[in-house]
Parts: C-alpha cells; structure tokens; sequence
C-alpha cells in the first residue's frame, strides 16, 4: 500500500505558501506566449483560472458542455463565500476560518491547504469588488457580512441571494477580456471523454462536439480539470441535471487517483421531494438559517394534523414546537454545520415528528426574524409604540431585502408565501468533498493534469462548511494554481507544440468511439434514466445520510448487477455523429455505475462516523458521529484497476501541528 506524498512546503503554518512561491520555479513572460494550457469546466475554478493564466500569457483552451460558461452550476450557488476579513469586528482572522474550516470537515482535510484557502480568502474578496460584484453593503458602505452554519462569527460576504451568479459573471467578464484578446479559445457545448497521456505526461483530452456530435483530439502542455462534483450519481439532488463526473471519472481510468468518495454532503434546506416524477431537487440558500428558525410539533399528534392539513403551522403555540437544533445545540442552534443539522432533521423525520404528506420535513419559520427586524425598523422610523401590523410590514421588508428572491424561488415551486406560514424543508444531497487526489500544487498523480473546485478533494475533509465552495474554487483559480502549475511548466518551455498526430491520441479517440457506438449500438428496451433512477435510489437509501455495512455490502452487489443489466439492455436512440443528448446521458450515467460502486467500497472500508460519512454502527449514546482518529486519520486514495469495484486504495496520512485535534462538539 503506497503512502502519497502531498509535497507540503516545510515551515510553519502561516508561513508554508509565502516561502512556497518564494522558491517556486517560474516561466518568463515570453515562454508563457508558446504553452497551452486546457481547462474543463467554466464554473468558478475553471472561469477563474481560465482568466487568470490567459491574463498571465498562457494560450489557454477552455471547454465546457453549457451553451455558455455562464450556465457553469456555480451560478446556482445562493448563500455567500467566506472571507476571513473581520469587517463585523467579532473576532475573525485568517486562523480562525483555517480552525473553523478544519472542525467543519472534523479533522479530515489535509492541514497546509486549509491555512492556505483562509490565507488568500480575502483577496479573493478583493479581485471581486474590483471586477463589480454586487455585494451586498451596510449603512456606511462597508461590504455586509452574514454567518453560516459551523461558526460563531459573521464572515459570508453575499450578493442578496444570488451570490454564484454574481461572481460567475465577474469570472465571465474576466474570461470574456481575454477570449477577445485571443488568449481564451473557448470551446461550447464540448465534452471531454478522455484525458491524453504523452510519454507519462497529460498532453491533451479528446472531447466530442455535443451539437455535430464529432469526436475532437486538443493537445496542450498541461490539463486543468475543474468539472465539479458527482452529487448526481444519486440522480435527485440540487445539482444541474447536468452536472456529471465523466471527466474527473476518466481522468481517474487514466491514472489519476480518486480520493474520500464516500464523503458526501446533504444540505439540511431544501425543499422536500414531492414525487416520483422529480428529476432534480431545489436548494433554499442555508443564509436563510442565519435568520430562521427549525422546528417541529412536540407532539405527534400535532405533526399529524399538519400533515393531515388539519392544523396550520402557525396555530401551534410556540410552548408546542421543538426547536430541536436550539435545543440539542445551545451554543451553535440553527448554525450547526450541515451534516449535523441534516441529521438532526432526519431523526426528527424517523421519530414521526415530520410535518409534510411524506413525513419527510421540517419547518424553517421566519416569523421571530421578521418580529425582530421590525422592532428595529420602526424605531428607526420614529414610532415609539408600533402596532403589530407595522412591525410585521417593516419586518418583511428587512427580509425581502436580504432573502427576497430566495422566498419568490419557494413560493413559485410550493405555492406557500413564506412570508406568512413556515417553509417546508429537507435534507438533500448538494455537494461532494470527494474527487480527484491533488497534492500541494494541485497536481493529480498524473504529471501534468491539475484538479481545482469540488472536481478535487483537498480542502473540505468530511464536511464542507457553507459559503466555502465558492470561496475554494475562486482561491484555487485566481491565487493557487496561476502560481503552482508555472513550476510544473517550466520544464515545458523548450518542448513546443503538442502533435494530436499521435499513437497516445489516435488509441484515445479510438477508445472513445468504440464506447459511445457500443451504447448506440445495445438497442435494449430500457431508457438510461431507468437505470439512473435505479442507482440513485440505492445510493440514497444505502450510501446516504447514514451507512452501515449490511446495506453498503448489498449496495455494491446491486450497482454490479445494475451495470451489467445497462451494458445489455439500455437503449440509446440516435446517430453519433449528431446532435444527441441520450447518447450524453448514457455516457455520464455508465460512468456514475462505477462511481457509485467505489463511494460505497470507499464508505464500508472507513468503519468510523465523520462529517458526512456517518455510519450507523459507530455513534455515540446521544447519536453524533464517533470518528476513531487512530485507525481511519487519512485520506483514501483510490488507484484504478480496470475492474470497478476492486480498486487499490493508497492512504495520505493526515498530520495536525497547528490545531489541536478534538471530538467535534457545537453544544
């Protein structure tokens, strides 16, 4: 079993990045002008790195399967990104984020990169404001903060609820620059189907054309995968419907090893699934629990009587609600990291206590904030004694400042105005901390191929805290990678052009075509999403908020005997040389077939509870998740073997010299 080197700079914590690029080999401005460099994906790490190495001279290619890079699933992102700059004045600073975002992950990500992310999340914020993202502005014009879930202090900078959108379209405008300069040759409605290994180095992708349906060879010095997460492996989730993990997936058959696939975040605020006719599940930004309150009835009868719609969520009495997260967590309440308050809500849900006809859902309730925010608005206009109607009214329009598109967003889905009964939420799968191994510079085990964004595993641990995915991939785009793949390149500078017109290439693309024509070619009497939905009820009931062996076992028995049937029995209508959005699901599907099956040998082979791997048998009375540092601190590499399934797992050991490790605790 190898032991991975990480390549972490030597040094203190707060000083392993700046001696880093201290001593970091460089490519002058001219021979920047004869390199190229792909990048798969234009969400936040790929837009950003995409501008930022162009800006910097590279020929950068960059791909994505959207219409436009603007559709990149970054734009979902509501809530906000984290920054360590203290403008609340409560105590913030760049080692409390790095300890936050540790615990957060309950002592699972590597330590150098986390000090790192906090290092640089403040000029992240800067290179923002410069670019014109809207954030959001107190009074006095400084840039407004919120806090999220897993920490006590204010440091989410946001964009009312649209703060992906928002920074996307400043990475696009950046991204556009240089397009226009020539720098940027952006490819539309392209998906890589495999990564081209040269003589042991990434030296291009193959990708096919989704409009003419043409199978493309695109050599560069150095590939950049920046594709995002595989949460739709189990096919209800808050990600795009598009969103898919083929080109990590690829890059894995290729060499790259796969890392923590089991740890899986499901996101406490969405809304509830309403029936088997769901394709996909909607996201209610968690900066709506910096405001709401969770609750359930605290008697059943009552929870059935709502779910009945005998009784209205607003005529029980505030003595009849449990706001369990209040009441099990003091400290923290509705602020607890996702993978507790998720399942916190799940056994509430279990117990019987759920409010909707499922019985699958609690309540966020506004009504205290919308009171609270009143209150001040009136004294601020000059009413000494309001009544309760004008305290309502100036508390909604506090509200509808900060949340107000979120609230539209629900009221058009449920037809409930959250403005006058509590929303209905439950947990869902939203983000994966899982993905491509990287070390230090961002490098994959393949020479050459880069993992930025949720396409890596480096930052999160188990648990990603909330406003952090954006905060990652624009830390790994604008100040990370710019820097650390100039050491890999400049060995690069004298090598010239990369030939497409080679034996690597040629076997790729064959490889390609052979697998897209041998789904055309099955002609069986099931659709791919038949088997989609299969795997992903699997994944959810099996490998999902809780996990134990029995089921984990079962499961990878199942995803085996599901892969099979889909090799036999799938039918893909349509040509290959054609626009053909099937044969791009059957593709992204049979991918997620053997995905699903590692997450799961991934999951049964970490026999402890952390962060959002929490399994059954290893608990504590009280129900939190038991991790057993002296066994399972490390990080699971997986090396591909051409059999999914009967991967070879290498482990990164995980070393804390600057934090004190501890049992996770939001009491």
């Amino acid at each position: 079993m190898t032991k991975l080197d990480a390549q972490v700079p030597e040094g203190s914590i707060d000083q392993k990045w700046t001696n880093h690029k201290n001593n970091i080999r460089l490519v002058n401005p001219a021979n920047k002008r004869s390199i190229d460099v792909i990048v798969v994906g234009t969400g936040l790490a790929g837009a950003s790195a995409a501008a930022s190495l162009a800006e910097m001279g590279y020929n950068v290619k960059s791909y994505c399967f959207q219409d436009s890079p603007r559709r990149a699933h970054s734009i979902a992102a509501q809530g906000g990104i984290n920054a360590a700059k203290n403008y609340q004045n409560d105590g913030d600073s760049n080692y409390r984020l790095f300890h936050d975002t540790v615990k957060g992950g309950d002592y699972r990500s590597r330590e150098s990169n986390v000090y790192r992310l906090a290092e640089v999340s403040s000029s992240i914020i800067d290179q923002c404001v410069a670019q014109g993202v809207p954030f959001a502005r107190e009074y006095g014009g400084l840039l407004d903060n919120r806090s999220f879930g897993g920490v006590q202090v204010s440091r989410t900078f946001y964009a009312k609820g649209q703060t992906g959108q928002q920074l996307l379209l400043g990475a696009y405008s950046a991204m556009s620059r240089q397009i226009s300069k020539g720098k940027i040759t952006m490819y539309n409605r392209h998906e890589m189907l495999d990564l081209v290994i040269v003589d042991g180095k990434a030296r291009g992708i193959i990708a096919r054309n989704l409009i003419t349906g043409k199978i493309e060879k695109h050599s560069a010095h150095a590939v950049v995968i920046c594709s995002g997460g595989y949460g739709n492996v189990f096919y209800l989730s808050t990600n795009a419907m598009g969103s898919n993990a083929t080109a990590a997936w690829k890059t894995h058959k290729k060499g790259a090893y796969f890392a923590n696939p089991c740890y899986t975040q499901i996101h406490p605020t969405c809304i509830p699934v309403s029936g088997d006719h769901q394709s996909k599940l909607t996201l209610m930004s968690e900066s709506l629990r910096n405001d709401g309150r969770i609750w359930v009835p605290k008697k059943k009868e009552d929870a059935e009587a709502v779910r009945n719609k005998t009784l209205k969520p607003v005529d029980i009495k505030a003595e009849d609600r449990d706001y369990y997260l209040e009441r099990r967590y003091p400290s923290f309440g509705n602020l607890v990291p996702r993978d507790v308050a998720s399942r916190a809500a799940k056994e509430r849900c279990d117990a019987g206590y759920g409010v909707n006809k499922t019985g699958e859902a609690v309540f966020l309730d506004f009504a205290s904030a919308i009171e609270r925010y009143g209150k001040t608005e009136a004294h601020i206009h000059g009413l000494e004694n309001p009544s309760k109607e004008e305290i309502i009214k100036y508390g909604k329009q506090v509200v509808e400042s900060k949340y107000g598109n979120l609230f539209e967003m629900y009221q058009k889905i449920t037809d409930d105005n959250p403005y006058e009964t509590p929303m209905m939420i439950y947990p869902a799968v939203h983000y994966t901390m899982g993905g491509v191994w990287v070390d230090y510079n961002l490098m994959t085990t393949v020479p050459g191929c880069f993992a930025m964004g949720e396409a890596n595993f480096s930052d999160h641990g188990a648990n990603r805290l909330g406003a952090s995915a954006l905060m990652q991939g624009l830390a790994d785009g604008y100040f990370v990678l710019p820097y650390t793949i100039g050491d890999y390149l400049s060995e690069d500078i004298r090598t010239g052009p990369i030939s497409t017109e080679s034996p690597e290439f040629d076997a790729a693309e064959k490889e390609v075509k052979a697998t897209l024509e041998k789904l055309l070619s099955i002609q069986g009497t099931k659709t791919v999403d038949h088997f989609h939905r299969k795997l992903g009820l699997i994944m959810w009931n099996k490998c999902g908020m809780s996990r134990n062996a029995v089921d984990l076992r079962s499961a990878m028995a199942e995803i085996r005997a599901i892969r099979e049937d889909f090799w036999k029995d799938v039918r893909v209508p349509g040509q290959l040389n054609e626009y053909n959005s099937e044969l791009e699901k059957a593709g992204r599907v049979a991918d997620f077939l053997e995905l699903g099956e590692l997450m799961c040998k991934d999951a049964l082979d970490r026999e402890e509870s952390c962060g959002g791997h929490f399994r059954e048998e290893y608990q504590t009375e009280e129900g939190e998740a038991l991790r057993d540092d002296e066994n399972f601190m490390y990080v699971s590499a997986y090396e591909y073997t051409g059999d999914p399934g009967t991967e070879i797992l290498h482990k990164e050991n995980l070393e804390y010299e600057a934090i004190e490790v501890k049992t996770r605790s939001y009491k």
